[in-house]
């Protein structure tokens, strides 16, 4: 099995050694920081097998990780909010209290989701190692740099369109840079580039949280208090964004 064969594998079994530790963690219901981290390595998992779709067992696992990631994100959610009402002094409006937070940290560790992620993790070594035995891996450098191509093309395609879908933009940007940083000779961008990739990120990151914080003071009264400051905050952000995209046209030019 060659290196980078090697290399994927290991890559797979720190993830799921970090996951297994998340785990716990989240059960134990005290580490505030265990869901962030569940879902770091939930993304970075999912950056590390999309590129090699098709591949033996490659569609179960991605698939089971993007399904923890959908059950996670609304707590997520929900402590990002918590945070920032704190950041404003006002904690006392967080619609959850601690023991619902505990509750549904330990609801994802006992999820049908993960003991099912961790199941097809369990198994993938053994794939794995399968496929390159039969050969199944031996374009796989090939494969990955077309479709880190395929992904440079389409942000470039959406960075000039007039009518450019910000929230879009926001995810076709996540996908190019954590491809980049997962596979950085295979993507061909330089530092700079990644650096303002992660720029354009978190402009329009922000940009969206205020877009749904705004939803929720619009449909819970007791937020109506933040609504003033994070509007102005949602158009400051916007203007950031805008910018930070403009900045990415030399980096991913329209070949078409």
């Amino acid at each position: 099995m060659s290196d980078f064969i090697e290399h994927c594998l290991g890559r797979v079994l720190a993830l799921q050694v970090r996951l297994y530790a998340c785990q716990a963690r989240l059960a134990d219901c005290t580490d505030t920081e265990a869901l962030h981290d569940l879902r770091i390595a939930l993304r970075q998992l999912r950056s590390l097998l999309r590129p090699l779709r098709g591949l033996p067992a490659v569609d179960a696992l991605e698939q089971g990780a993007a399904v923890l990631g959908r059950l996670s994100g609304p707590l997520r959610d929900r402590e990002v909010l918590v945070a920032e009402l704190a950041r404003l002094g006002l904690v006392h409006l967080a619609p959850a209290d601690e023991a619902q937070r505990a509750a549904g940290y330990a609801a994802i560790a006992s999820s049908r989701e993960l003991v099912d992620l961790m199941l097809l993790l369990d198994g993938w070594p053994a794939n794995w190692r399968e496929a390159a035995r039969q050969g199944q891996l031996s374009d796989v450098d090939k494969r990955i740099r077309r479709r880190l191509r395929r992904q440079q093309r389409q942000l470039a395609r959406a960075l000039r369109d007039p009518a450019h879908d910000r929230h879009r933009l926001r995810l076709l940007i996540k996908r190019v840079r954590y491809a980049a940083e997962t596979y950085p000779a295979q993507s061909r961008l330089s530092k700079a580039a990644q650096l303002r990739l992660k720029r354009a990120q978190s402009a329009l990151g922000d940009w969206h949280d205020h877009l749904q914080w705004l939803a929720q003071a619009d449909a819970m009264a007791s937020l109506g208090p933040c609504r003033a400051i994070w509007l102005q905050a949602q158009q400051a952000a916007e203007r950031r964004a805008d910018g930070a995209l403009l900045a990415l046209y030399g980096d991913f030019p329209n070949v078409e």
